[in-house]
């Protein structure tokens, strides 16, 4: 979540004249991530989050993405629904962008996640993936393998401006990594973003799963390795902490199944991982707009789990 686009309190009360919610007393930006445009808006009925879809979400997706939140709802997961205004849209326009209103969720996401919480966070991504067994929605994934290279090229030297061997780091890893990955793996729609800032904690128990603009169709198990990989070290990328991450895979095991054939299968998973939040973190620092209320992240804190899961091999997830 961040807040590149800025609405007035004029635009935001016209907004909330189109639903039944009540009528505005506060609203805020969310400064969190580096997406959209979030704000959290207070009416004096209750509690939402707008969010305004810029650049890098495609309003053509939307669809996609609200069915896919409707469907999980239905299916019993803790997942923000996009409300309906009256005439029955869920998504507006504000300030000249695409816009949802969407339900708050209580619970707050945590910085230092304990086995237990990581425990119920990965068993509630095994249930997500259940109830998506069947799913029929499909989008391709934009940020999947065969966009890595592509994006590496377009930072291009660039990247030495931030660390004077991260390109050579990710094209080597590239090298592993690309002539390793099990494109004919199970697949399914996945959220392909799950950190903790996306997961809602109320204590030990998963309150809210949000946050859904990267979901898409790939590889199933990626991830899971994309949720080793945000959760079991520190925020720095220097600091594994294996019981995290051995209670993230058991509460998955738990609730969809996890086979040693997939557990084999970790390692250049959670490698990919690395590689693609490294490149994307990468590009935001080198293109985030100046004026952005945004809080922009280091991609060097990837290339360090990057070395780590080279380092640890299969042992590490056995």
């Amino acid at each position: 979540m961040a807040v590149y686009t800025h609405v007035s309190a004029e635009a935001l009360a016209a907004l909330l004249s189109r639903y039944d919610v009540g009528r505005l007393v506060s609203a805020k930006g969310i400064a969190e991530g580096v997406e959209n445009s979030n704000y959290l808006v207070d009416t004096d009925r209750a509690r939402f989050i707008l969010t305004l879809y810029e650049k890098r979400v495609d309003a053509g997706d939307l669809p996609f993405f609200l069915a896919l939140l409707d469907q999980l709802a239905d299916a019993g997961l803790p997942v923000p629904r996009a409300l309906r205004s009256l005439d029955g849209r869920q998504v507006q326009e504000v300030a000249g962008r695409p816009a949802c209103l969407i339900e708050f969720l209580p619970g707050v996401s945590v910085t230092h996640p304990t086995p237990a919480q990581a425990r119920a966070a990965g068993a509630a991504m095994g249930r997500m993936h259940t109830a998506l067994a069947d799913c029929t929605l499909d989008r391709p994934n934009s940020l999947g393998v065969d966009a890595w290279r592509p994006l590496l090229e377009r930072c291009g030297r660039n990247l030495d401006a931030i660390d004077p061997t991260l390109y050579e780091t990710l094209a080597a890893a590239l090298d592993h990594v690309e002539p390793r990955w099990d494109r004919a793996a199970p697949r399914g729609v996945i959220h392909a973003d799950l950190f903790p800032d996306n997961v809602l904690m109320l204590g030990d128990t998963v309150a809210g799963l949000i946050d859904f603009y990267f979901a898409c169709t790939d590889v199933r198990l990626y991830d899971l390795a994309i949720m080793h990989s945000a959760w079991s070290f520190d925020a720095t990328g220097g600091t594994h902490q294996a019981e995290v991450g051995r209670a993230l895979l058991d509460g998955y095991s738990e609730t969809h199944g996890l086979s040693a054939t997939e557990r084999a299968a970790l390692p250049v998973l959670a490698m990919g991982a690395c590689i693609r939040f490294a490149l994307t973190r990468a590009w935001d620092w080198l293109n985030t707009p100046a004026d952005a209320l945004v809080t922009r992240k280091d991609p060097l804190a990837y290339t360090r789990r990057l070395t780590f899961y080279r380092d640890a091999g299969d042992a590490l997830f056995a």
